[in-house]
């Protein structure tokens, strides 16, 4: 008997973020995901990379392939021992045919599981500030199909009662039958000035909102071209969004924004970006890994009672000098005579979790600002350590030895290229979907030029805001052909967070 199983996952309205636990760990041990169009591509970055990624959506009423194709695949790929993903937009009970699909399955013997998903109707009423229920106004909500037949007594939907029974209507898929569905609400009985909202793209950086009523939304919708897909909510409850709108009010909202920094770095980064409204698209030209020799790191370490200072010019050089400090059996008591210098707040404060208290904070974190500190100071015949990356300038070393130091500096980490860039993020800046792109390192800008190849990069780029944390990145920038647009006063990543919503703002 094969061990194949089919996951029908709701991926939620479009938010990335919205998808369940559990979809994420199905997506994790993924086979095969067979995917539609209103699940975010961003959502695939869960999925394994051996998984085989199958596209079976619909754009525009344009299948890419017929129910009965797909029920047909989902039963093939599970037959020989897959475990296959049915990634579904919303929900996959929720006008996601998810029933048609399970019903193909039990016949077929194969095992299933359906995890519910965030439906559009819930998305989007959150995010736009319409609640569907709200005291004082509806205690009830119904959720309808837009794409009925053209005519009335072919239809399913018992318009009297939706017209007149005074709660919410929610239409799914029914920009192209909105005149319609509108006009048959009014002859129901419901009074052409009801409010009347559709919200677009729910809960992505693309979504719009248009409010109008029963009487004048088809026709607003006809004058700004509103395209599918999108949600239509009937009923008082949309007057409320005039109060309760947030998302639209977030400094970054609709943004589009590619962060470069390292897999294993980004994660405040992006969560920052994200809460101000961003998407986030991250898209890593750096991968840390080890030195390929501990040796001369190690016999540092071993003579660390003979160091008067010891600088530290990232969170990673922390990070890596402590994890070799420990293998070597080592911890902080092993700095007792020594000074530390940590360049910029969040060093520091990554020393300090160690348990060492830094001695000197250069106020500017630049490698010429970090010589101005030790220039105050009689470095004549101090010895320093100075741990750094394999491609670190050395700017530092050589004017401290300019003062008469004795400057060790051992490779404690190295930046590589990572073996490819994510898809998604690659598909998106093809398609022009990009609204600006955030280096933190001369390595990120310059690894990404050598991963894509400058023309394509320059081309890619084209119409992009260009984001650099600092003087000397701004400057590999300007090197490689790109305009930079931001670059904070402070070189730090709140102070890029803060510069990015100004520019936007």
């Amino acid at each position: 008997m094969s061990d194949g199983i089919v996951y029908l996952v709701g991926a939620g309205p479009g938010d990335p973020s919205l998808i369940t636990l559990r979809g994420v760990d199905c997506l994790q041990r993924a086979d095969v995901v067979v995917y539609d169009y209103l699940a975010n591509e961003q959502l695939l970055s869960h999925a394994p990379e051996t998984a085989e990624r199958i596209y079976a959506g619909k754009i525009g009423g344009r299948h890419n392939q017929g129910q009965d194709e797909i029920n047909r695949l989902l039963v093939t790929k599970a037959a020989v021992g897959k475990v296959v993903v049915r990634l579904k937009g919303g929900d996959p009970f929720v006008f996601g045919r998810g029933g048609e699909e399970c019903e193909a399955l039990r016949e077929a013997g194969i095992p299933f599981e359906v995890v519910p998903g965030v439906t559009a109707a819930v998305g989007a009423s959150a995010y736009s500030g319409i609640p569907l229920t709200h005291r004082g106004i509806t205690a009830s909500v119904a959720f309808v199909t837009g794409q009925e037949g053209e005519h009335k007594d072919g239809s399913n939907i018992d318009w009297d009662r939706l017209s007149l029974g005074g709660g919410t209507v929610v239409f799914y898929m029914g920009v192209t039958t909105l005149r319609r569905n509108m006009q048959r609400m009014v002859e129901h009985g419901r009074s052409p000035n009801t409010p009347v909202a559709l919200v677009r793209w729910a809960t992505t950086a693309c979504q719009q909102v248009l409010v109008g009523t029963l009487a004048d939304i088809a026709d607003r919708a006809e004058e700004c071209d509103f395209k599918p897909p999108a949600i239509t909510i009937v009923g008082e409850v949309v007057a409320l969004r005039e109060r309760l709108q947030w998302f639209e009010k977030r400094p970054l909202c609709g943004k589009k924004i590619v962060v470069t920094r390292a897999a294993e770095q980004a994660g405040e980064f992006s969560t920052k970006l994200s809460a101000r409204g961003a998407t986030v698209l991250e898209c890593p030209t750096i991968r840390l890994v080890e030195p390929e020799s501990w040796q001369l790191l190690d016999l540092a370490i071993r003579e660390l009672p003979g160091y008067d200072w010891l600088v530290l010019t990232s969170v990673n050089a922390v990070r890596y000098f402590f994890q070799r400090l420990d293998t070597l059996g080592l911890d902080a008591r092993a700095l007792a005579g020594c000074r530390v210098c940590a360049v910029g707040p969040k060093t520091a404060a990554e020393v300090r979790s160690f348990g060492v208290k830094p001695e000197l904070v250069p106020a500017d974190y630049k490698a010429e600002g970090i010589v101005d500190e030790f220039a105050r100071l009689d470095m004549q015949g101090c010895r320093v350590l100075f741990p750094r990356a394999d491609k670190a300038r050395d700017v530092i070393p050589g004017e401290l030895k300019r003062m008469g130091a004795h400057v060790d500096s051992p490779v404690a980490y190295r930046n590589v290229f990572p073996e490819r860039l994510p898809p998604e993020t690659l598909f998106a800046l093809e398609k022009r979907s990009v609204d600006c792109v955030t280096f933190t390192s001369s390595s990120t800008v310059q690894n990404l030029a050598a991963m894509l190849g400058e023309e394509m990069m320059l081309d890619m780029l084209k119409g992009v805001v260009v984001a650099s944390i600092g003087p000397i990145t701004s400057k590999s920038c300007r090197d490689l052909g790109l305009k930079v647009d931001i670059e904070p006063q402070s070189y730090t990543m709140d102070a890029l967070v803060e510069a990015l919503e100004v520019h936007f703002g």
